[in-house]
């Protein structure tokens, strides 16, 4: 049976005054969260806040471990940017 791992992500972006530097640093994020480890990734939150961002990133896989593995590695990345603090993460599995 298939597992869907769904991650959520709330970042402050501290060097970011308007909507526009925000969406920006934000869009960078998603596309190369979307290449690099094939899922399927919005912004799903905060849409109106120029200094917080919330980002959803989804995967579907045969197995529990494989999807916790790519999940593991979306924190990581997301954790890397300097320019995206991680406030508040969380996990779920369906």
């Amino acid at each position: 049976m298939a597992v869907i791992g769904v991650g959520r992500w709330v970042f402050h972006l501290p060097g970011c005054r308007s909507l526009k530097a925000k969406r920006s640093v934000i869009r960078g994020l998603r596309e190369r969260t979307i290449l690099k480890f094939r899922v399927s990734a919005a912004e799903t939150g905060l849409r109106d806040r120029a200094s917080m961002s919330e980002i959803t990133a989804c995967v579907v896989s045969g197995e529990r471990r494989h999807a916790e593995s790519v999940l593991g590695r979306v924190d990581l990345f997301l954790r890397s940017d300097p320019r995206a603090h991680v406030v508040e993460s969380e996990t779920e599995f369906l």
